[in-house]
């Protein structure tokens, strides 16, 4: 049994846990996010919205005291989380959820963040709560450890502690993949696309720049955060502001495709077709997580380490994030992705047979693809399979209608293509491992096409604001998660730990890159699906003391003290 195989059946049995509805799977991980989230929000009486002015208040440095236990500001560690949730979430997740979900998802990433405000909200307080202070600690390794696993232990009694534990290495797993594989991954296939530039060549080179930063400790990846984090969301913002301007008389019209196809999806291109509710649902949920990791219990280890004697006023500025991340942010990417077309939108494609976006599928009966495993070769005629029943050649989980030789497809292929040595062998004996067609891309191409469309107006480089997005999110990504590990290995092994881990991090952020995309983010996902659970049932248990300390809070206006005029 290879990797890949390993990889496909952990997905299969471990992230898509959950129960049949209507011959669709509805994920534990789904469930638990929607029904935790919206058990807090009414439990804390909308604090999403009663709180948030509050919460701007308090990250722009207005009630700030230097001299509060911490390691950074309000707005540092607001960067902190943020330069770890707006980055590849924002530019190939929402595409990726748009295709593999229909224009639909994106309702759903919203709802999701909507409730994730809630979440985030409560296990930053917590985690505020229940942090360790240390000023005698060593520069690298920061004075404050938190987290759920601290809240975990702490909040819940030390029968807990093994659940705390279990929680500290799954995150740890989490933040080589999630926070930093996946990042690598994506960088690394735009510069290959783009640029022609190896793969390793690019993970080499991030690789460098993100250990320069994190073995300077958390104070060295605040710094570096409160100013990449800004200036990343602005160039992009803006950009795609540009393209929704120039296209306003779409928007009405987008935003009704959005809202109609959540609940009644038609228009789906990899994974939905008329009906197909819970796939829309599920892929924007588990895209929405990965955008703005509420209930992951990530954010909260970088909000621990803010200045501040008062857990509160932590967790008002961190139920900001979903908000800038996945409404704002990852909703101008969804929109120029939809309003230009690119979302269904098939173009010529080099089909590398080798590739992790190479997969095999079977069509339904109403013409979607279904993801299979060929046993033997598929035969090709003139470019289509002989038998349409029979696999097919699917780009990104979606079948290639004609399969060509040349780049200028004016030769169809007739052979046959064998799966299991990547090769397609023509009816001359030769082997061919490159072949040609039309495809629909995901990801970060699919956001590139999307904006290279949008601008074309004023030239053809709207694309070069995506690579450069995407190498400036991805790099600022992985420093943050770089140091939501380190907390874990510090949790679990104590200060001399860190070096070793943030090495190894370092060593995995190249072994991402050169990784397939499909088997890196298949890993993702199945560590989110797992961290998610002891974080979200500490919670539940724990949003008692949530609400004393919000009603604490609010009561007795302790930011009057620090207010400056």
């Amino acid at each position: 049994m290879d990797f890949a195989t390993i990889v496909d059946w952990l997905d299969r049995n471990v992230a898509q846990f959950g129960i049949e509805i209507g011959g669709e799977r509805l994920t534990l991980q789904v469930l638990l996010l929607l029904g935790i989230g919206t058990y807090l929000t009414l439990r804390l009486g909308l604090p999403q919205i009663r709180k948030f002015a509050h919460g701007v208040a308090v990250a722009t440095g207005r009630y700030d005291d230097p001299n509060d236990p911490g390691d950074v500001s309000h707005f540092q560690a607001l960067t902190t989380a943020l330069s770890a949730t707006v980055g590849i979430g924002n530019i190939a997740g929402a595409a990726i959820a748009i295709h593999l979900g229909g224009p639909g998802a994106l309702f759903w990433m919203w709802m999701t963040a909507f409730l994730g405000m809630a979440t985030k909200y409560s296990e930053v307080t917590l985690a505020q709560k229940y942090r360790e202070v240390d000023e005698s600690s060593a520069k690298y390794s920061g004075t404050v450890s938190g987290g759920p696993m601290y809240y975990i232990e702490k909040g819940l009694g030390p029968r807990w502690k093994p659940v705390a534990a279990f929680f500290a290495v799954m995150l740890g797993l989490t933040a080589f993949m999630t926070g930093n594989a996946n990042q690598a991954n994506t960088v690394a296939d735009a510069m290959l696309a783009e640029f022609g530039i190896a793969k390793w060549v690019t993970g080499l080179t991030t690789s460098t720049i993100v250990a320069l930063v994190i073995l300077g400790g958390i104070k060295r990846i605040g710094r570096v955060t409160s100013i990449l984090a800004p200036f990343m969301a602005i160039v992009y913002v803006t950009a795609a502001m540009l393209i929704i301007i120039m296209n306003l008389d779409q928007v009405p019209g987008t935003f009704a495709i959005i809202f109609s196809e959540a609940f009644n999806p038609t228009a789906g291109v990899a994974g939905t077709g008329v009906g197909a509710f819970l796939v829309t649902l599920m892929w924007g949920v588990r895209r929405g997580l990965f955008s703005n990791e509420a209930g992951q219990g990530s954010a909260p280890i970088a909000h621990a380490a803010a200045k501040t004697d008062e857990p509160v006023s932590e967790g008002v500025v961190a139920l900001l994030e979903p908000f800038i991340d996945t409404i704002v942010i990852v909703t101008m990417t969804a929109l120029v992705v939809i309003m230009t077309g690119a979302w269904n939108s098939q173009v010529p494609t080099a089909i590398q047979l080798e590739g992790g976006d190479v997969s095999y599928v079977v069509l339904d009966e109403g013409g979607s693809s279904v993801p299979t495993d060929p046993t033997g070769t598929i035969r090709y005629t003139l470019g289509r399979p002989g038998v349409t029943s029979e696999p097919h050649v699917a780009w990104h989980e979606v079948s290639v209608p004609q399969l060509f030789e040349d780049e200028a497809q004016t030769q169809p292929f007739s052979g046959a293509v064998d799966p299991a040595r990547a090769v397609a062998i023509a009816d001359d004996g030769r082997e061919i491992a490159v072949l040609y067609g039309q495809a629909y891309e995901t990801g970060a191409p699919l956001t590139q096409m999307g904006f290279q469309r949008g601008l074309s107006p004023l030239g053809d480089w709207g694309h070069y604001i995506v690579i450069f997005s995407v190498f400036l999110f991805a790099i600022s990504t992985a420093i943050s998660w770089s140091y939501y590990g380190d907390r874990c290995a510090n949790y679990l092994f104590g200060p001399n730990a860190i070096i070793p881990y943030k090495l190894i991090f370092v060593a995995m952020h190249f072994v991402g890159a050169v990784l397939p995309l499909a088997v890196v983010w298949s890993l993702g996902d199945i560590f989110l699906a797992i961290v998610i659970i002891p974080n979200l049932i500490a919670l539940i248990f724990l949003a008692p003391q949530i609400k004393e300390m919000t009603e604490s809070y609010f009561t007795r206006s302790p930011w009057e003290r620090h207010r400056k005029h």
